[in-house]
């Protein structure tokens, strides 16, 4: 029984230690101009100038995998986009808005009779459970934004610019 409980324990610490220690920031002077994903890595790269300045794990939607076709399939898009807004007031923390649906998304699910959705965003935690902070990696809960941790939208939202060009790839 002194083996599982201090197993319990040495999970708990370990957990807390993985959730709140520090990461590598962005420069306070980083003006980032291009973000690619790649979703399959649940991963998104910021650029300056074509170099690297961070990678961020992300999380995304429920059913990622494959181009989001229409709304509620739960699907992050893939293609190329613009950040097209900034939104401060959100419900989850801060977010940058992704401008799916582009004029092909609205084309194809209109072929097929329905919506293509929209609302896709980069975003972090809903307001109240920040404390989630990296636990919230180890699962795709979006209903197809890109989630990531409140800090690392903090750093994005200052350091991206409206029209900032953004690939996501599957």
């Amino acid at each position: 029984m002194k083996k599982v409980l201090l197993l319990l324990v040495l999970i708990l610490i370990s957990g807390l230690v993985y959730n709140f220690s520090p990461e590598t920031k962005l420069s306070a002077h980083s003006q980032v101009d291009s973000l690619v994903v790649f979703k399959s890595q649940y991963k998104m790269f910021a650029y300056q100038k074509g170099k690297l300045l961070k990678t961020y794990k992300v999380s995304l939607g429920d059913n990622p995998f494959g181009h989001k076709v229409f709304e509620g399939d739960e699907k992050t898009p893939e293609g190329l986009y613009s950040i097209n807004a900034k939104n401060d007031k959100s419900g989850y923390h801060k977010n940058l808005g992704i401008s799916y649906p582009n004029a092909q998304d609205i084309k194809y699910a209109k072929s097929i009779g329905k919506s293509p959705g929209g609302d896709i965003k980069i975003h972090g935690l809903r307001n109240g459970l920040g404390v989630i902070n990296k636990f919230q990696r180890w699962f795709n809960w979006t209903n197809g934004c890109i989630a990531l941790t409140n800090s690392e939208v903090n750093e994005l939202y200052r350091a991206v610019k409206l029209k900032t060009k953004i690939q996501i790839n599957p």
